[in-house]
């Protein structure tokens, strides 16, 4: 028999021919449930040849958990043609803590049908059926396929498609995989797909399917609209277990539910998908949000302007953005013999700004900021509450400066960044660095090259954790972008830093430099909320509502025990008021306990309660938030431990 030299978890090991990855890992099948062959992904019967790189793949890494869903995907997609033969099957990837799979079916699906699947699904589990893969040429894949439309669509896109295609086909061969029953060897089902699988069904350690709605199929409104079914799967019952306690204490902190509970924000239907309009107690907050950034804005050394909201195509063309960003734009709109956009974004308008004189080096850093609302063409089925809107506020700044000024500015900027997020109570970062994607970009090699350098020492002298993410930049230069976790450990995108040569190049922007000649600036953008609507709704799901006292609409409120004590409390508003607290006095005809009650669901920071013994000593009862009370406190040491809350920036 002859031998293979490989490398095996870095050292050396000869293995007999016709050896398997999972032989030669010694695998479980359940804990190493695949292979990293030569940096690709295998299955644990892929036979290893010589020379080859053979690492373990265990089942709770993120690779494993990838193979752990798509394989569940496999299995639901059984049951589903097995319940209804009519399906005909889209794509299953896995995704963030889960997976799905759409078809094409004459009805969507109800809730009753999904048990019906997932009860088949367990079965089909208990079975232990074996996922084997074959290649197949075009022609028999068509010949196999022949019955499923979507497949042979995706047939004929063989080394091409998208992340989540890519998942049935990918490379220079097709494969499909068999589910195979393990005692009779029969083919129960199969499916096309690049793999790589669990070698069982009986290696699911626990999953459950959750929901099911409306796709088109490759995200298209041309296309056919399909019906999706989510699922999640995990490599154990207690980290499943974890993972729905998470989704139920993130159903309970949804911003869209407390933004009508809280009365704060809605979505009128007369506007239009992703268009909201904010109540008083919501633009409240946002007042204050606004505030307290322009007020760090100005201490940070930035001038103010404003744009329109439309302008004439012309300037997206210059900027490239017609180019490259066009469906993320509405149509235009035909006016005195010109086309005019809404603005998707506000840098165009910043170069003109830039443009609009002449310009010296002793003036940069030049940082222009701006709340400018802009308008994107987001389609319906991404549109969510405030976090996916068509309409939002930036907080966006531009930078300008010179090559010398760049790595400076970067690391004050991100510092700056990082320092305001953290007055807004968020603490827990990661970085990401998105590099070009040379398909979907514009500009020389060496710009490109020297603007993710910058911008990646920038990052790393930050501290902080620095992920990549390959081609994910815009089309005109390189990003960092600052991942906030919240309370409940999701991760949110806020903050984006990006390093833009071409774009004055573009727009020929020039400024006087010290020994006379006419230089092109750097041009850095950042926006730090993102959009004021969407850090509105991260924050109201971080703080699940209970906002902290310097951003909460409402700030403290007056409890009478009786009608007689209104007035008492009224005068100590005119005190709170005087000190810039918002305060109310409830002077309804409710009850006590229910006004507390009230507050309480209003998630009012502190209640200041009074009846005959507090008017005596002039002095309230004080309630928090948490329902903690201390009674008999004097007026002016109650006022004055609001507004230290208040200005500490505190959460009760």
């Amino acid at each position: 028999m002859s031998e293979l030299h490989i490398t095996l978890d870095g050292g050396e090991r000869v293995v007999a021919a016709g050896t398997t990855a999972g032989a030669a890992l010694e695998a479980d099948g359940r804990s190493v449930i695949a292979a990293r062959v030569n940096g690709a992904l295998r299955d644990l019967a892929y036979q290893v040849r010589k020379g080859d790189h053979v690492e373990p793949v265990a089942i709770e890494s993120k690779d494993g958990r990838d193979i752990l869903r798509h394989s569940t995907a496999h299995v639901m997609a059984q049951a589903v043609q097995e319940l209804f033969p009519e399906a005909k099957l889209g794509i299953g990837p896995p995704v963030e803590n889960g997976f799905y799979y759409d078809f094409d079916v004459a009805e969507p699906f109800h809730p009753d049908q999904l048990k019906n699947i997932e009860k088949r699904m367990r079965e089909i589990v208990k079975q232990g059926q074996r996922f084997e893969r074959r290649v197949v040429s075009d022609e028999d894949a068509r010949a196999e396929l022949a019955d499923e439309p979507y497949k042979l669509e995706l047939v004929g896109l063989k080394g091409g498609g998208d992340a989540e295609e890519s998942v049935e086909v990918g490379g220079a061969e097709l494969t499909i995989y068999d589910n195979v029953d393990a005692k009779t060897g029969d083919l129960c089902w199969k499916d096309l797909c690049r793999g790589p699988h669990l070698p069982t069904t009986r290696t699911i350690p626990a999953f459950k399917l959750m929901r099911s709605g409306g796709a088109y199929w490759r995200g298209s409104e041309k296309n056919p609209q399909l019906q999706r079914i989510y699922g999640t799967a995990w490599e154990s019952r207690d980290k499943q277990d974890e993972y729905l306690k998470r989704l139920e204490e993130a159903e309970k902190r949804d911003h869209r539910k407390l933004g009508a509970e809280l009365d704060l924000f809605s979505f009128p239907t007369e506007l239009g998908s992703g268009l909201p309009v904010f109540h008083p107690k919501g633009g409240v907050i946002r007042r204050v949000m606004e505030d307290y950034s322009r007020k760090r804005h100005e201490e940070g050394g930035y001038s103010f302007v404003n744009t329109p909201h439309i302008t004439k195509g012309t300037l997206y063309e210059t900027s490239g953005h017609l180019d490259w960003y066009k469906d993320g734009m509405f149509p235009p709109m035909e006016l005195e013999g010109a086309e005019y956009y809404l603005k998707p974004m506000n840098c165009p308008m910043h170069n003109l700004i830039f443009r609009g004189r002449g310009r010296s080096y002793r003036e940069l850093p030049l940082r222009l900021f701006e709340f400018g609302t802009v308008y994107r063409y987001e389609k319906s089925g991404v549109v969510h509450g405030l976090t996916r809107v068509r309409g939002m506020t930036q907080d966006d700044a531009h930078i300008y400066c010179t090559r010398e000024q760049m790595q400076g500015e970067l690391k004050s900027l991100l510092q700056f960044v990082l320092d305001l997020l953290r007055d807004y109570g968020l603490d827990d970062f990661y970085l990401e660095l998105s590099t070009r994607d040379p398909e979907k970009s514009i500009g020389s090699d060496e710009d490109w090259a020297d603007a993710t350098e910058t911008l990646r020492q920038a990052a790393e002298s930050s501290g902080l954790d620095l992920v990549p993410d390959p081609g994910g930049a815009a089309f005109y230069g390189p990003k960092i972008s600052v991942q906030v976790k919240d309370a409940i450990g999701r991760t949110w995108q806020m903050s984006t830093i990006q390093v833009d040569f071409n774009q004055p190049k573009l727009f020929e922007l020039e400024f006087q430099a010290a020994d006379g000649t006419r230089q092109q600036p750097v041009m850095i953008h950042r926006a730090l909320f993102g959009s004021i609507e969407r850090f509105f709704g991260v924050l109201l799901e971080h703080y699940a509502g209970a906002m902290p006292p310097w951003l909460a609409p409402v700030q403290a409120i007056g409890i009478p025990i009786a009608d007689e004590h209104i007035p008492y409390l009224d005068e100590v508003a005119v005190g709170l008021k005087a000190a810039g607290i918002r305060v109310e006095v409830d002077s309804s005809g409710d009850r006590m306990q229910k006004k507390i009650r009230n507050a309480q669901k209003s998630k009012v920071p502190f209640m200041l309660l009074a009846g005959d013994e507090d008017v005596a000593k002039g002095a309230v009862s004080f309630r928090y938030r948490n329902g903690e009370q201390r009674n008999g406190i004097p007026v002016d040491e109650a006022i004055a431990e609001i507004v230290k809350a208040v200005a500490d920036r505190v959460q009760v």
